[in-house]
């Protein structure tokens, strides 16, 4: 039976261990070593979450220098007067011209013939006599009417004075008792009778005056109506002959020749080659910030360039662009063709000494407000940055706040980060 192991214990001799501790010692002043050489790189491996490869990422480096703000577009030569011409009537057009042709201002480029228009202007103008005729008329019969009230009015005048006079010689017969007194009285309301016809002829008169003159004025305004609508007629048919407004060459021709037309249809365009243009397509985020007379460069094949002034901006935007013209600051070129392409820059600021930055995927992606800047001594990780941005070109931004000239940034790529506060980056 076995109690214990004390039969099987045995007692050892204790051995030197300085030489352990030694080496211990030295194996942590190693390790503390290592970590204070390779700690920022841990950090940036293992603070910042995933990896991302540099050749996934685009940089540019923050510059202090100039910031010129411009616009370049592809345009194309076209007309600032194109004037097109439509029918004023119905009718049947007769060709004068060919498209091409050169045409001077008030030429006749083509008529419409039109019967009904015709046959409308005789009638209008046999009113027209027709009035004329009643209006002379009247001014006849006014005279007439007021030369026999004349003769009323003077008739009651001569009465009045016969009156007058026949009293005087009655009273004076009274007083010589050669008459009685009822003469006299009858020859006073002989007189009182002669000037209350007097007065009725006198106011017969004057209304006579006026009742013809309100007649006349019918009359004259019924025939100058008339004679208005004669007018019209005529300057219609004369419309018909369809003249070109300006100096310049037949565009296209929207009819053939002998053809039936009806009101306001679409005849032809006159291109007036003596005022060009050149028109180009700006994008909606920019059209907001032109001008009128804003400066340009037009530019051509051959090394040509021409100065130029924004002349008008269309209120109307078309798939996201809007369409802007600008004319010749001083003579325009020869030889210039309708829809010829030229290169167009239009500068819309300039300033210098400024921080600028490369324009990328940041400035959409992040609103601008943000953006990632290496660091680090071997530039191996990238950190979030918050920064203000200015005005923007078509290759760089303005940068306001939150980067030195000199960081490097991530311009493009960024999306690969997830929004990390801050990424490693491996070569």
């Amino acid at each position: 039976m076995i109690r214990d192991t004390s039969a099987q214990d045995q007692i050892l001799t204790p051995r030197k261990t300085r030489g352990r501790r030694f080496a211990l010692a030295g194996l942590a002043l190693a390790t503390v070593a290592l970590l204070a050489y390779t700690g920022p790189k841990l950090l940036s491996q293992f603070g910042g979450g995933a990896s991302v490869a540099l050749a996934r990422l685009s940089l540019a480096t923050v510059e202090l220098g100039p910031l010129t703000r411009d616009i370049a577009a592809e345009g194309r030569v076209v007309a600032a007067n194109s004037p097109t011409l439509f029918a004023g009537n119905p009718g049947t057009v007769n060709l004068s011209v060919q498209a091409g042709d050169q045409v001077k201002r008030g030429q006749v480029l083509l008529k419409i013939a039109s019967p009904e228009l015709t046959a409308r202007l005789g009638q209008e103008r046999a009113n027209a006599d027709a009035l004329q005729s009643e209006w002379l008329r009247a001014q006849a019969d006014s005279r007439q009417q007021r030369a026999q009230a004349q003769s009323q009015m003077e008739t009651a005048q001569i009465s009045f004075k016969t009156a007058q006079n026949e009293l005087a010689r009655q009273t004076q017969a009274f007083q010589a008792g050669a008459t009685a007194a009822a003469q006299v009285d009858q020859a006073r309301d002989t007189l009182a009778k002669a000037q209350v016809a007097l007065k009725q002829a006198q106011e017969l008169l004057g209304l006579k005056d006026d009742a013809l003159k309100f007649e006349l004025q019918a009359k004259r305004q019924a025939f100058e109506r008339q004679a208005l609508m004669v007018k019209d007629v005529e300057r219609q048919l004369d419309e018909l002959n369809l003249r070109s407004p300006v100096d310049g060459q037949v565009g296209q021709l929207f009819v053939t020749d002998r053809a039936s037309v009806a009101k306001d249809a679409k005849l032809l365009s006159v291109v007036d080659l003596s005022a060009l243009e050149v028109q180009i397509q700006v994008a909606e985020s920019l059209a907001r910030e032109l001008q009128p007379r804003m400066a340009g460069e037009i530019s051509g094949g051959s090394d040509q360039k021409w100065k130029g002034l924004l002349s008008s901006v269309s209120p109307e935007v078309v798939n996201g662009e809007v369409a802007a013209r600008l004319r010749f600051d001083g003579p325009q070129p020869e030889q210039l063709r309708q829809n010829q392409r030229l290169s167009v820059r239009m500068l819309l600021d300039h300033k210098d000494k400024v921080l600028t930055l490369s324009r990328g995927s940041f400035v959409e992606e992040g609103g601008g407000h943000f953006a990632y800047v290496l660091q680090g001594a071997n530039a191996d990780y990238a950190e979030k940055r918050a920064i203000k941005l200015g005005v923007q070109s078509l290759a760089k931004v303005e940068v306001l706040e939150g980067l030195k000239a000199g960081e490097q940034v991530v311009i493009s790529g960024a999306d690969n980060f997830k929004d990390a506060q801050r990424v490693s980056i491996s070569r």
